[in-house]
């Protein structure tokens, strides 16, 4: 299995990709009901009212939103070796990205423009969008926190990291092969994690339907990219599985990726 990571904060981890054998092909299960449940469900929202109605605006609202969408994608066994399939993309952004530097200054180039991090997360967003039609479950998750809570912000942002990262095995990128062979069907699924200051990044109802969940992956790649990405604190994407001939089983996904609805 495999996924990448990137994030900024003043500082950076680098890319990673990370690897599992599975055995067999997979479909993405709907839990229980067909309901989506979600941390803000259960949050007094009159308190969060009066904590937004204290805040200040930025470009993108008020607060910090940390986020999680993740999607399943059909990929037949030739697509999975195409340089278009979902998972030649997603290495070769992985490998395209790997060497950013440390700082907040490296993540630009000559100080303007867009940051490195916000176009790395603005090309697996629109990477998702264009493979629409492959979609077969999707869901998405978001928590918002005052300004003073960055570092709750954060520590939210960790945790929800290190446990798609815990679903691993290893970490790697993949390497490029010059003459891939014919990959067995799969269903892969890719992992977002996003930290984005303000409130009004759309991260509701994914999974719900493919309007909903393409309005869910639009919103990100726009707000990624506000002020040159200078309002995007953190991304990582994680995506399984990895190698040609490894496929999801039904097992994997129902207890590695529960909260996948089916589209």
């Amino acid at each position: 299995w495999c996924a990448v990571t990137m994030m900024i904060k003043q500082m950076k981890t680098p890319l990673i990709a990370l690897s599992l054998t599975a055995s067999s092909v997979a479909f993405a299960p709907t839990p229980l009901g067909g309901k989506h449940l979600t941390s803000s469900s259960t949050r007094l929202q009159f308190f969060e009212g009066l904590d937004k109605a204290f805040e200040d605006d930025g470009p993108l609202g008020k607060g910090i939103t940390v986020g999680k969408v993740q999607v399943a994608l059909a990929v037949s066994g030739a697509e999975r070796t195409s340089k278009d399939s979902i998972f030649a993309i997603l290495e070769e952004q992985a490998r395209n990205n790997e060497n950013i530097g440390s700082s907040y200054d490296d993540d630009y180039d000559e100080g303007y423009g867009d940051s490195h991090l916000s176009r790395f997360c603005h090309e697996v967003c629109l990477a998702l969008l264009r493979k629409s039609d492959n979609w077969v479950a999707a869901c998405s998750d978001s928590e918002w926190f005052k300004e003073q809570d960055m570092a709750k912000a954060e520590s939210v942002y960790n945790l929800w990291a290190d446990r798609e990262a815990c679903k691993f095995e290893k970490e790697y990128v993949p390497p490029k092969e010059s003459e891939p062979s014919e990959g067995n069907p799969t269903v892969a699924i890719v992992s977002l994690i996003v930290e984005i200051q303000g409130d009004e990044t759309n991260f509701d109802r994914a999974g719900f339907s493919i309007a909903d969940t393409k309005s869910v992956l639009t919103s990100i790649a726009s707000d990624c990219r506000v002020e040159g990405g200078d309002c995007l604190n953190g991304f990582e994407v994680f995506w399984t599985p990895s190698e040609p001939k490894e496929v999801l089983t039904e097992r994997d996904t129902i207890v590695d990726f529960p909260e996948l609805i089916t589209l």
